[in-house]
């Protein structure tokens, strides 16, 4: 049996064939719902992801950003969805799809962006870039450029909790592609020998590097990935933040029970390449337009809002306007912060 809680695994499907504006309409049956209060919740926090790349998007393509540079556009129902179910102590570490993690969990946009631009004013005082950056204070212990390497650190803090004997969960993100890593199935067995607190979140966007996931994975039902080590798993529509609060729900409450590492297969779709320099080729213009058209998860909520009247046009776009206004502060901080001191070079090593 690969789900120990209901699954959701039949609600991908039903959401594809309906598209955004009938998802809005009218709710699927099993299909969770919101108050107004969490659809504006989320409805702020994926724009602000949004909008935040987009701009991430633009300064890289006028030099202000250098190194490797992963946008999350299209994913951000799953970390939003994440972190609604989360609580303060939870720990959370991914891959060098960063970004957006930071910002759901709070983080200043002005630190994400100038570390972004290698500014002294950086979480990692620019030192670390894109796929490198830190935040103890706040529970979030990377970025990580290395495919897959977060893995066994995220099922190390799950250990420090059971270790401390706190009831806190390790939220270990990574994708499909870092998902056929060997580490990743030491963890794997390690986590559910010692029974620790981890939720290992596999954001599935189907192309890892550029390779559909049906000629890279002999498994591509990543739910399952956990059978042979007895971790439960569930398959759930990432598009849609509501179905992913309420696996993030079930998925914790397990952790948190003392039960052991919990599998979430999020079924998500990346609009951009893999990073800035990937002309993504290897899928075709009208696949990624459909997506956007149908199954958009910030174009659910807003139309769920509309529908519902829980919110107005003109709601809608002052909420757009703050996120708009809190990115251009960072992009404006990020292009006039000092570059760090050159003596950062001899700080935080370790010999």
């Amino acid at each position: 049996m690969v789900s120990a809680a209901p699954t959701s695994g039949s609600r991908p499907k039903a959401a594809k064939e309906g598209g955004a504006k009938r998802n809005a309409a009218s709710a699927l049956p099993n299909t969770p719902t919101f108050t107004p209060e969490q659809e504006l919740f989320a409805y702020r926090e994926m724009l602000l992801i949004r909008r935040f790349e987009e701009k991430a998007g633009q300064m890289y393509g006028m030099g202000l950003i250098g190194g490797f540079c992963h946008l999350y556009i299209g994913q951000e129902a799953v970390v939003t969805g994440m972190q609604m179910a989360a609580k303060k102590g939870d720990a959370v570490i991914t891959g060098y799809r960063d970004h957006g993690h930071m910002l759901a969990l709070g983080l200043d946009a002005k630190g994400v962006m100038a570390e972004l631009t290698g500014r002294r004013g950086g979480l990692s005082r620019g030192k670390g870039g894109s796929m490198h950056m830190f935040s103890k204070e706040h529970g979030f212990f990377g970025g990580h450029g290395i495919v897959g390497g977060q893995v066994s650190l995220g099922t190390g803090l799950a250990f420090a909790h059971k270790y401390r004997g706190n009831d806190h969960v390790s939220m270990t993100y990574f994708g499909d592609g870092a998902a056929n890593q060997g580490q990743v199935y030491e963890s794997f067995n390690m986590a559910e020998l010692w029974k620790l607190p981890v939720v290992y979140v596999i954001e599935n966007n189907h192309y890892a590097m550029g390779t559909s996931v049906q000629r890279s994975s002999a498994q591509s039902d990543f739910s399952k990935r956990g059978v042979s080590f007895n971790i439960p798993g569930e398959k759930v529509d990432g598009m849609d933040v509501r179905t992913v609060k309420d696996a993030a729900d079930r998925a914790i409450k397990w952790c948190r029970e003392g039960n052991g590492p919990f599998i979430l297969e999020m079924e998500t779709y990346r609009y951009r390449g893999h990073s800035m320099s990937d002309p993504a080729k290897y899928r075709s213009k009208d696949e990624v337009q459909k997506m956007r058209e149908e199954r958009d998860p910030i174009e659910q909520v807003r139309l769920r809002l509309l529908n519902s009247k829980a919110a107005s046009e003109d709601d809608l776009k002052r909420i757009d306007a703050e996120c708009r206004a809190i990115v251009a502060e960072a992009a404006e901080f990020a292009s006039h912060d000092p570059e760090p001191d050159a003596a950062e070079l001899w700080t935080d090593i370790l010999l």
